[in-house]
C-alpha cells in the first residue's frame, strides 16, 4: 500500500472510532451480523499482546531494574508489532489487503530476539536467586514464543502451517535454551512454549475459521436475496412477455398486410389498419393491468413475500391473520404497507426478530356509522434509537406516502419506538360493511398464497 492509502486508512479509522465513543450503541446496533462477529474478533486478538505486556510486566515485578528493563522493551517492541499484525491479518483474512509477510517475518524475529534476551538475564542471575527471579524471566521467555506463534498463525493459510508454526517455535525455543540454559531447564521452557503456542493457535484457527464462515453465510444471504429480487424481475418480464408476444405478433402481421394493400390501392387496407389500431389499444390495456397488479399486490402475496425475504435475511418471521373477506382496497393500501415495513426492517437497525399481525375488529354490536377496523401491525427489535435516519422519522417519504395511500380509504398509520430497542408500525383501516363484497373470489396466485401462507 502507498503512504496515501495508508493516511486515508488512518483517518477512516480514527472517524469511525471517534464516531464510536460518542453513539457506541449506535455503532454496535447499526452493524449487521458478519460485522459484529468480525469486530467481536479484532477487539479478542487486539487483547491477545495486551495481555502479553501485562504479564510480562506483572511477572517482571520483583527481578531487579538492571535486568528488567531490556526484557520490559523487548515485550513492548513485541506487543506493538503484535498488534500492528493482528490488524493487517484479519484484513487479509478478511480479503482487504495482500498478506503482510514482512510484518509476520519481523514479528517472529522480535520474538525470538526477546526469548534471547529473557534468556541471557536468566544466564546472568546470580547462583542461587529467588524463586519469583527464575519464574519471571522463564515464564517471560514462554509468552515471547506462544503469543509469537499464536498471532502468527493469522497469516498462515492451512492448518498444516500452523502446525509446522507451533512445532519450529517449540523447536526454537528448545534450541534457544539448550543455547544458554542448562538441559533440565531448556526441556522445560520446550514444554511450556508447545502447550502455551498449542493452545493459542488453536484459538486462533478455530477463530479465523468462524470469522470466514460467517463471511460465507452473510454472502449467501447477500445471494438469496439478490436472487429473489431477480425472480422477481423475471416474472414481470414473463408476465410482459406473455401479454405483448402474441398481440404484437398479430400487429406485425396485419400491418404488412395493410401495406401490401395499400400498395394495391385496396379499401381493405383501412380496415387492417384499423384491427391494428384496436389490438394496440388492448395491448396497451393489458399492460396496464399487469403493472397495476404488480404495484397494488394481494395482502396474502405480500405476507407470504414478507415472511420469505425476511428468512432470507436471517430474522425471524411470524405472522398472524388472514386478509380473508377484506375489500379489495383494503387489502391493496395494507399491502404496501408490509412492503414498506419490511424496507425498513431490512434497511435500519439490525433486527432479529419480526411480528406481523393483521386483526379486524370482532362484528358486535357498534353504532351503524361505526365500521369494523382492519389493524396491521409490525413489530421488529434491533432498532437502538429512534433518530432521524430511524423508520420512525415523521418525515421518512416512505412513511409519508403511505400516510397518503392510507388516508384515501380513510385508514391511518402509526410509527415510533416500542420499548428499549423495539420499533412498531400500527396502520388501521376501516372496513365498511357495504364494500365486504367487493373481495370477491381470489385468483389461482392469491389462493396459492394463502394456503401457503396459512
Amino acid at each position: 500500500m502507498t503512504g496515501t492509502e495508508d493516511h486515508e486508512d488512518a483517518a477512516t479509522y480514527g472517524a469511525t472510532a471517534q464516531a464510536a465513543i460518542r453513539r457506541p450503541g449506535m455503532w454496535w446496533g447499526r452493524k449487521g451480523t458478519a460485522a459484529k462477529v468480525e469486530a467481536y474478533t479484532r477487539i479478542s486478538f487486539h487483547l491477545f499482546p495486551v495481555a502479553q505486556l501485562l504479564t510480562a510486566l506483572l511477572s517482571l515485578t520483583p527481578v531487579p531494574a538492571r535486568s528488567a528493563l531490556p526484557v520490559a522493551g523487548a515485550v513492548l517492541v513485541h506487543v506493538v508489532l503484535g498488534l500492528r499484525l493482528t490488524g493487517q491479518a484479519l484484513d487479509w483474512v478478511a480479503g482487504r489487503r495482500a498478506q503482510p509477510r514482512r510484518l509476520l517475518c519481523a514479528y517472529v524475529a522480535c520474538g525470538f530476539a526477546g526469548a534471547a534476551i529473557a534468556a541471557l538475564v536468566l544466564v546472568k542471575l546470580p547462583d542461587a536467586p529467588p524463586a519469583t527471579y527464575y519464574t519471571a524471566c522463564a515464564g517471560t521467555y514462554v509468552l515471547f514464543l506462544a503469543f509469537g506463534c499464536g498471532l502468527g498463525v493469522l497469516v498462515l493459510r492451512t492448518h498444516r502451517q500452523s502446525l509446522v508454526a507451533v512445532a519450529v517455535a517449540t523447536f526454537g525455543g528448545w534450541l534457544l535454551g539448550s543455547a544458554l540454559l542448562p538441559a533440565p531447564a531448556a526441556a522445560a521452557l520446550a514444554l511450556s512454549t508447545l502447550l502455551s503456542a498449542g493452545g493459542l493457535t488453536l484459538a486462533s484457527r478455530f477463530s479465523v475459521w468462524l470469522l470466514q464462515a460467517v463471511y460465507e453465510l452473510d454472502e449467501a444471504r447477500h445471494t438469496r436475496a439478490r436472487l429473489a429480487v431477480a425472480e422477481e424481475r423475471l416474472r414481470f418480464g414473463r408476465d410482459l412477455h406473455d401479454v405483448l408476444g402474441r398481440n404484437l405478433s398479430v400487429i406485425a402481421l396485419k400491418s404488412e398486410l395493410a401495406v401490401q394493400l395499400a400498395r394495391r390501392e385496396r379499401p381493405e387496407a383501412v380496415e387492417q389498419m384499423a384491427e391494428v389500431q384496436r389490438i394496440a389499444q388492448e395491448s396497451q390495456r393489458e399492460v396496464r393491468e399487469v403493472v397495476r397488479g404488480y404495484r397494488e399486490a394481494d395482502l396474502y402475496t405480500e405476507l407470504l413475500g414478507a415472511k420469505g425475504v425476511l428468512s432470507a435475511a436471517g430474522i425471524t418471521c411470524t405472522v398472524t391473520g388472514t386478509p380473508t373477506g377484506l375489500p379489495r382496497p383494503v387489502q391493496a393500501a395494507l399491502a404496501w404497507v408490509v412492503r414498506e415495513a419490511v424496507t425498513n426492517v431490512l434497511r435500519h437497525g439490525s433486527a432479529a426478530h419480526c411480528r406481523i399481525a393483521l386483526t379486524v375488529a370482532p362484528a358486535g354490536p357498534r353504532p351503524k356509522d361505526r365500521p369494523a377496523v382492519a389493524e396491521l401491525t409490525v413489530e421488529n427489535d434491533g432498532v437502538p434509537s429512534a433518530t432521524a435516519g430511524s423508520p420512525g422519522s415523521p418525515g421518512g417519504h416512505g412513511l409519508a406516502g403511505l400516510r397518503e395511500r392510507l388516508a384515501a380509504e380513510q385508514g391511518t398509520l402509526e410509527a415510533g419506538p416500542a420499548g428499549k430497542s423495539a420499533f412498531r408500525l400500527v396502520a388501521r383501516v376501516p372496513v365498511p360493511a357495504d364494500k365486504a363484497a367487493e373481495a370477491g373470489v381470489p385468483g389461482e396466485a392469491t389462493e396459492q398464497a394463502r394456503q401457503e401462507l396459512e
